[in-house]
């Protein structure tokens, strides 16, 4: 009986063992299916016609998939639980998380192409091209080009303006163009063309992009503003991840290691419900950095174990990243032998990886030169010299044949101290020399990158030149058409009233009275009209004017090569520029935007003239800004001949003063001082040209207020003169009224 209890005993241990082994088995084979790749087809079709359409933008997990023509079909590679995203200027965006292989169809209501009434477009020979499929065309060579020829996408992005593109294509075309500079670093036009993007047409996509160019930009404030207004917007999982981790990364940036563990965590949570691999291990790897920069080493030692695990399971590449940061941590922590033990994994790893002498490399790349080095320098952190001595030599092997001539340099400097170290004197003479040789080779490189460099930079103005001449273009052609159609208006309602006017002469002499009535109401409401078509032509001639003298500026740091200081004039400028359009249809703005306007454009004429004057802007504090209002760019052209009539000709720097003071409770006086040369003097040094020349500015200026005193009762007057006796300086004084 003893026995028999005990021999069941033991097959009971087995049979519970072999349910575990299986059911443990079961559970890898479906955490396995769940981690794995597969083609999806996704098919996108116009419900009403049943026609498929091509021109869509079908992503998964940010990977860009087009469509191809062969299986009338988009391919896309997914696993179980990736989000599927579909967007196109004509329909809403389409949100999809994937659950197996099987085909994807998804049915588009209400959608008709621009190109439907013409079935001949869809054929094979395709004889004509509408501007729908040119956009579409243009936006994805833009987008083929953008990491390897800057030039050519910028181009196609300037084609895609030309065609005059609807709203939502407009709103796309810009974050394209925001895209491509985000890409090639210049972070302050990516996040003036994310703002254009969003503007036009609000994204939660473009705001997470934007909020991304500004960190970037080091614009921490700016950067965490966006992420925290839209944190509790309605978004998708996938965007949902990219706000807490943005938060996250401007907290660890500030220090703030709480907060940015908080954000890291909550992102963490939605990527692990979601399968989410990629988001898990930069989360894991991220929260990491913050342990360790709060000094919790074995917390960040766990939680790097953790990315790793996750970086595994989804490519080479991911987890050399992931290895070559926990190395480091190593490093930091002295710990010299875990750090060769793991950096010779990545040893084997980087084996596997395809590279190639042609093949450029990336500063941020790990590669098996750069290993070698990591792991000779960490055997001389311990002093095992000898053990050292073959990984630099391999290192500086493998740069060689790789032409990364950095980790050369480095580890042939390495290896001449290390030899020294060992009483090699000889060899370490000789790895010396062979250092200095590469150190007149990576100079000479250097140069030829700062060329390559300084080209780019010509590249990318002379392009967001253009782009920026194509926007003021359209917006001033937009003006001149609203103009000629309320003139055709006016000219249709002055006819239809001469009409009635002669038929009214036959009612006879009851009539009359009425009749005169009318037409002096009617010559009123003319003048009226006629001061308005004055005061927009007048608008219309002031702003080119403008836009002339700007661009020079901005042409000269182009000319000088201060890629800097072009890159932030332009900026500027075109901060400016839309501030004048958004205010070129207004007869009075607020005075608080003029003052801001002013403001900028002398910031912009300083940078350019800094050793020819100072200026200062005083506002009396005093003064009830907002009951103030003041026709747009009126004290604009005052400034500006000051500076270039008055200051650019005087030897020794001179001095701009404004100031704006209240002079009673309904008048405010506005002075614009400057010490220069004065307008006789600056007369007489004109050329002959510039005689030849009549400068419309100040009589705009002066038709301008006439028109306005004429419609609103007097509320400006401006008095011109010399400032002091000798006739040099000018001191312009205006006062103005309220509203």
């Amino acid at each position: 009986m003893y026995v028999y209890t005990i021999m069941n005993l033991k097959k009971s241990i087995i049979y519970f063992c072999f349910f575990c082994v299986l059911l443990v088995s079961a559970q890898e084979n479906t955490t396995n299916a769940s981690l794995q790749y597969f083609d999806v087809k996704v098919v996108v079709e116009a419900k009403n016609t049943g026609k498929r359409i091509k021109d869509a933008e079908v992503f998964v997990e940010g990977r860009y998939y087009r469509y191809r023509l062969i299986d009338n079909h988009y391919l896309v590679k997914a696993k179980v639980g990736d989000e599927l995203r579909i967007s196109h200027s004509d329909f809403e965006t389409v949100y999809y998380r994937i659950q197996s292989d099987e085909e994807i169809k998804i049915l588009v209501e209400d959608y008709t192409p621009l190109n439907d009434e013409n079935e001949e477009l869809y054929s094979s020979k395709r004889k004509r091209v509408e501007t729908s499929d040119l956009y579409h065309q243009f936006l994805d060579s833009a987008k083929f080009y953008k990491k390897k020829d800057i030039d050519k996408s910028l181009t196609f992005i300037e084609k895609i303006l030309r065609t005059k593109p609807s709203t939502s294509k407009n709103a796309k075309t810009y974050k394209t163009l925001a895209d491509i500079y985000l890409f090639w670093k210049q972070y302050d036009l990516a996040i003036y063309n994310y703002k254009l993007s969003n503007q036009i047409q609000p994204s939660a996509t473009t705001k997470i992009l934007l909020a991304q160019a500004a960190f970037l930009a080091n614009n921490l404030e700016y950067s965490q503003q966006i992420l925290e207004n839209i944190v509790n917007d309605k978004l998708t999982d996938f965007e949902k991840i990219d706000v807490l981790e943005g938060l996250g990364d401007v907290n660890l940036k500030t220090k703030k290691y709480v907060k940015s563990k908080n954000y890291y965590r909550e992102a963490l949570k939605i990527a692990k419900k979601n399968g989410i691999t990629s988001k898990i291990t930069d989360l894991n790897s991220k929260t990491a950095d913050v342990f360790v920069a709060e000094g919790n080493v074995a917390k960040a030692k766990a939680t790097f174990k953790s990315a790793l695990n996750f970086a595994a399971k989804e490519s080479v590449n991911r987890v050399l990243k992931e290895e070559e940061k926990v190395a480091d941590f190593l490093n930091q922590n002295q710990r010299y032998d875990d750090e060769i033990k793991l950096r010779k994994e990545s040893l084997k790893k980087a084996a596997t990886q395809k590279s190639s002498k042609n093949v450029s490399v990336h500063k941020d790349s790990i590669t098996s030169q750069k290993i070698n080095y990591k792991i000779g320098n960490a055997y001389i952190s311990k002093e095992a010299y000898k053990e050292a001595i073959p990984y630099l030599k391999q290192s500086i092997k493998d740069a060689d044949e790789k032409e990364d001539i950095i980790v050369e340099k480095v580890a042939t400097r390495k290896l001449s101290e290390v030899y020294a170290a060992v009483g090699d004197y000889d060899s370490a003479l000789k790895s010396y020399q062979d250092y200095v040789k590469l150190v007149d080779k990576s100079y000479i490189k250097k140069e030829q990158e700062i060329y390559q460099a300084t080209r780019l930079s010509k590249t990318i103005a002379n392009n967001q030149n253009r782009i920026a001449s194509l926007e003021k273009d359209k917006e001033l052609a937009e003006s001149r058409i609203n103009l000629a159609y309320t003139n055709q208006k006016l000219s249709e309602q002055s006819s239809q009233k001469q009409l009635t006017i002669i038929y009214s002469l036959f009612g006879g002499f009851v009539l009359m009275s009425l009749l005169v009535y009318f037409m002096f109401k009617n010559i009123k409401q003319q003048k009226i009209a006629n001061n308005l078509l004055a005061l927009k032509s007048m608008r219309s001639q002031m702003n080119p004017h403008f836009i002339f003298n700007a661009l020079n500026s901005v042409n000269s740091f182009i000319a000088e090569n201060d890629e800097r200081s072009a890159n932030r004039y332009l900026s500027e400028f075109s901060l400016l520029m839309r501030s004048v359009l958004e205010n070129s249809d207004e007869d009075f703005i607020p005075l608080t935007k003029e003052v801001e306007l002013i403001e900028l454009y002398v910031k912009l004429e300083h940078n350019r003239f800094k050793d020819k004057f100072e200026y200062s802007i005083i506002v009396d504090r005093t003064i009830q800004l907002e009951e103030f209002s003041i026709p747009p760019m009126l004290l604009q052209p005052y400034i500006e001949n000051a500076i270039w009539h008055g200051l650019r000709y005087k030897k020794e720097k001179g001095r701009l003063n404004i100031s704006i003071f209240q002079k009673d409770k309904e008048t405010l006086s506005i002075l614009i001082e400057d010490d220069g040369i004065g307008r006789k003097k600056s007369q007489e040094i004109k050329t002959k040209n510039q005689l030849k020349q009549k400068s419309k500015g100040m009589s705009t200026i002066q038709n301008r207020i006439a028109i306005l005193n004429n419609m609103y009762k007097e509320r400006i007057t401006v008095n011109v003169s010399n400032l002091f006796e000798n006739e040099e300086g000018t001191k312009v004084a205006l006062l103005l009224k309220k509203n």
